[in-house]
């Protein structure tokens, strides 16, 4: 859940990465997104400590950087079949959700629309928004704008025209 708030990725793209495509020094990697669109994915520290914790515990080394943890597990198994699902992932993420109870219902998009709405309530501009989320029209990443919007327009409705000259 941390890597998924940290990077803002798709479901799809989260479970198709490799442990050995991740620099954990320089907390990056790249991807192929949605449309054969390549992009760095940053981390943040939290994430990268997390992700560090999670494979010191893992014995295996199956190639997928997210595996399923249910029932027997062969090293034998081919990879791909040891691989976390974009359904796996939308489970947990709705479990976990329900668990510190959200009172909304939490998926893997949501979480990827709030990476965006923090970085852009935190002052990031939207071009970078949108090569952060692989968006190759900006007013896909428009729709992340809406609660900036209504900040904005608080901000304004407090302070506009109160200087006092």
């Amino acid at each position: 859940m941390e890597v998924l708030f940290s990077t803002g990725l798709r479901v799809s793209e989260l479970t198709k990465l490799d442990r050995d495509k991740i620099n954990m020094d320089r907390r990056e990697f790249g991807i192929i997104g949605k449309g054969g669109k390549a992009r760095v994915v940053f981390l943040s520290s939290r994430a990268t400590d997390w992700l560090i914790k999670y494979l010191n515990e893992r014995p295996d080394h199956f190639k997928p950087l997210f595996i399923r943890h249910k029932g027997h597990i062969d090293p034998t198994i081919p990879d791909e079949k040891m691989r976390l699902t974009p359904r796996s992932v939308q489970r947990m993420v709705k479990k976990y959700g329900h668990k510190i109870k959200l009172p909304v219902e939490v998926t893997p998009h949501v979480m990827r629309h709030s990476f965006a709405t923090d970085l852009l309530m935190a002052g990031a501009d939207i071009r970078s928004v949108q090569e952060m989320l692989g968006h190759k029209n900006i007013s896909t990443t428009q729709i992340y704008t809406h609660v900036t919007n209504k900040q904005l327009r608080d901000i304004h409705l407090a302070f506009h025209g109160k200087g006092g000259n």
